[in-house]
């Protein structure tokens, strides 16, 4: 099957299920992850392998659109109104799950450098699976507002603990102490490229864009810039979520029309979203899930108590309300392509090690997919945030 013919299938039979999963009250994005599974190469083998070639360039296209909706969420307008309660939440949330873990794995006689590995990925969740269940629920109010907040922190957290981590967890699994300055200056400077990449892209985006009124020119624009940056922050290596976040954040506080850059998107954005999702799907082995082992039952179930007792302690500092201290933690369980981009970066770094941690993240992953939409959507319903 050539990549255009399976293209189209994958949006067809996408679009369908998605239509099948409303009826059934399900969201879209697991039945997406599903389909993926049955069409791909370990089961009924109708995408390719040649497909599955390039859905790494797909990946970074998609989360670059992801990050750059999530990132209209650092206005200054809303974090007048609960920043606070996102700082403290999204900051705790990430220690707490990245903390838990360690201790746990710890606990279970995991080695120490993969434990630090295993907690810093723990930290990160799921952009696309939150702000996709947010979406097709139509979900809005105060409590939404905190959870885009949080999900917008979330993984430049989780990036900066996975950074600082994977250079602690080096020098320990090569004893060499006197290179851990240098690793943790590389870093920063993946943190600070992808701020500078972002900030001046950010700029140039914001100020053009005031003179385009017609919306085809500002879709080309929007996405040749967003484009721009991502290919900039490959090729440096700094992070493409960092770097499209913090784009958004600067045209989100720069321009008072801001919303026609994330709105122009709306109408482009959900076929890739789903080519994505799908593509993910089909990526994933089935067998992986025998694997797990103890190390996979322990990296889950810490990592949700401590995404949950993180959340719970920043809620309460910052005096939120009881919903948030007893909800908001169910919309962080998702975890995806972020999570398993540091367990690639992982495998490189540890030859042997990393096989059995990114093993363990992806077969978990399949679990967090599949199950975490419904605990988005099951907070979204407690909290009365769906509008649909």
């Amino acid at each position: 099957m050539n990549i255009i013919l399976g293209v189209g299938i994958i949006l067809v039979f996408g679009l369908l299920s998605g239509k099948l999963a409303e009826k059934v009250k399900t969201p879209a994005i697991t039945a997406y992850l599903l389909l993926g599974i049955v069409f791909g190469p370990f089961m009924l083998g109708f995408i390719s392998e040649d497909m599955l070639k390039v859905s790494g360039t797909i990946s970074n296209i998609a989360l670059s659109l992801i990050a750059f909706s999530i990132g209209q969420n650092f206005s200054g307008k809303i974090f007048r109104q609960v920043g606070k309660q996102v700082m403290w939440i999204s900051i705790l949330e990430a220690v707490g799950a990245w903390l838990i873990t360690l201790i746990g794995l710890l606990f279970f006689k995991v080695p120490a450098y993969m434990a630090l590995i295993f907690g810093a990925i723990a930290a990160a969740s799921a952009p696309a699976a939150i702000i996709m269940v947010v979406r097709e629920y139509k979900a809005r109010g105060q409590f939404v507002d905190i959870l885009m907040g949080v999900v917008a922190l979330d993984d430049a957290w989780g990036l900066i603990i996975f950074s600082l981590s994977l250079a602690v967890a080096k020098a320990m699994y090569l004893d060499l102490s006197s290179s851990l300055g240098s690793m943790l200056m590389g870093a920063v400077i993946e943190i600070a490229g992808s701020f500078l990449v972002g900030g001046v892209l950010g700029i140039i985006l914001s100020r053009i864009g005031l003179f385009l009124k017609n919306q085809t020119d500002l879709l080309i624009w929007t996405i040749g810039v967003i484009f721009v940056a991502t290919g900039i922050a490959l090729h440096f290596h700094f992070s493409v979520l960092l770097t499209s976040m913090f784009l958004a954040a600067v045209v989100v506080n720069l321009n008072n029309e801001s919303f026609k850059f994330f709105d122009i998107l709306n109408h482009i954005d959900w076929p890739i979203y789903l080519i994505f999702f799908v593509l993910a799907g089909a990526s994933l082995e089935i067998d992986l899930l025998s694997k797990i082992g103890v190390i996979g039952i322990v990296y889950m179930i810490f990592r949700i108590v401590g995404k949950f007792l993180g959340t719970y302690l920043g809620a309460h500092i910052a005096k939120s309300d009881d919903d948030v201290k007893k909800y908001l933690s169910l919309g962080l369980l998702p975890q995806a392509g972020v999570a398993l981009g540091m367990a690639l970066i992982a495998k490189e770094q540890f030859p042997q090690a990393g096989n059995i941690i990114f093993t363990t993240v992806a077969a978990t992953t399949v679990i967090y997919e599949i199950i975490g939409p419904f605990f988005v959507k099951l907070a979204l319903h407690k909290t009365n945030q769906i509008h649909n």
